[in-house]
């Protein structure tokens, strides 16, 4: 299996995580990504540190709390593919973050260098946008659940529905260059639901001189890590695939660059 893609445990752990990510185990600097399913009743706990966080509910309802807010119950949709915006949770670095499930509830930690810049705050549904982009078997569907025009120190989060036969992080685009204005570094994680379950999302991964060079088949819950190159997905027909995405960086910025043989197709094709 590619070094690219971390798998799921088949069950949660007693905490409830079933797929972690941190910069020790991706060997870069910045990202950290981890997944829990909890069962309704089950609460998790945990400190910041020198981390913010951004707590993406994937699916089901939850009681959160930290150092200075509670909020009774967030959540509505049950799973990712009623393509509803998420809520979501906004937590600085050197505080807590405490979850009850109120239903079974799975959740997305999303972590990277907080300077304790922000307070902590809910995101609805209301204060995502929705983005509909690309055309014909390029399009897809955009949540932009902390973009970088809303409030963070480092991170950068989005969901992304590829509709099947689609493709999606299309042209081909990179962001491995401290570069400004032109370009910038950020390392980035894909977490991947496919519906239905049993199938796959294809990736591919490289540089210009292709000294990375990989492709890989994701199933529903892995995670590919995107460390430099270009990172365009496909799904196949029959098949709807969706990807949380956490970029973050030296600088909060997202800037790219489309891979020059294939930037041509975002030229919309001709009316007749």
């Amino acid at each position: 299996m590619s070094d690219l893609i971390v798998t799921s445990h088949p069950t949660p752990d007693p905490q409830g995580q079933v797929l972690s990510i941190t910069p020790e185990s991706a060997g870069w600097t910045y990202v950290g990504f981890s997944v829990y399913s909890l069962k309704e009743g089950q609460m998790l706990r945990q400190l910041t540190g020198n981390n913010e966080v951004c707590v993406v509910f994937l699916g089901g309802h939850g009681k959160v709390a930290t150092a200075k807010k509670m909020w009774e119950r967030v959540g509505h949709r049950l799973h990712v593919f009623e393509k509803t915006p998420p809520f979501a949770v906004y937590v600085p670095n050197e505080d807590f973050f405490e979850i009850t499930a109120l239903t079974p509830l799975d959740i997305a930690i999303c972590q990277a260098p907080g300077f304790g810049t922000h307070e902590a705050r809910l995101i609805s549904p209301a204060h995502i946008g929705v983005e509909t982009r690309g055309y014909g078997n390029l399009e897809r569907q955009i949540h932009h659940i902390l973009p970088e025009s809303e409030a963070a120190d480092s991170l950068l989060v989005v969901e992304v529905f590829t509709p099947n036969g689609h493709w999606s992080s299309y042209p081909p685009h990179k962001h491995d260059e401290d570069n400004l204005p032109h370009e910038s570094f950020l390392e980035e994680t894909y977490y991947y639901k496919v519906e239905p379950a049993q199938g796959f999302a294809i990736q591919r991964v490289y540089t210009d001189d292709e000294s990375l060079n990989e492709t890989v088949i994701v199933k529903d819950g892995e995670a590919v890590l995107v460390p430099k190159g270009y990172h365009p997905v496909c799904a196949p027909p029959g098949y709807e695939v969706y990807y949380l995405n956490v970029m973050a960086g030296p600088h909060r910025t997202w800037k790219f660059s489309n891979d020059p043989a294939h930037a041509w197709v975002m030229a919309p094709p001709p009316k007749s």
